[in-house]
């Protein structure tokens, strides 16, 4: 992590709006990712890989409501979540 405090959080963006990419366990629960570096999210994710520098407590705030309470910290395999559909 930063000495400010931040991670770097693997993020897709669309039409100008950053979203934060999860990953899933091997149990099926959907997590958080981050990362302490950029380099470390490079070499898992790609160097293509979009990302934000974020504070713990902010992604926490975005991660909760949507049902993830982890968030995995310098993870070696990725498992992208899919699009969770929201019932009409």
């Amino acid at each position: 992590m930063h000495a400010t405090g931040l991670m770097v959080a693997p993020v897709r963006t669309v039409s100008g709006m950053a979203s934060l990419r999860c990953g899933r366990l091997s149990t099926g629960e959907r997590v958080g990712i981050a990362f302490t570096t950029e380099a470390r999210l490079a070499s898992v994710m790609g160097a293509d890989q979009e990302w934000m520098h974020i504070t713990e407590r902010t992604m926490r705030t975005m991660l909760v409501p949507l049902g993830i309470q982890q968030i995995r910290v310098d993870p070696g395999l990725i498992s992208a979540s899919l699009p969770i559909a929201q019932p009409a």
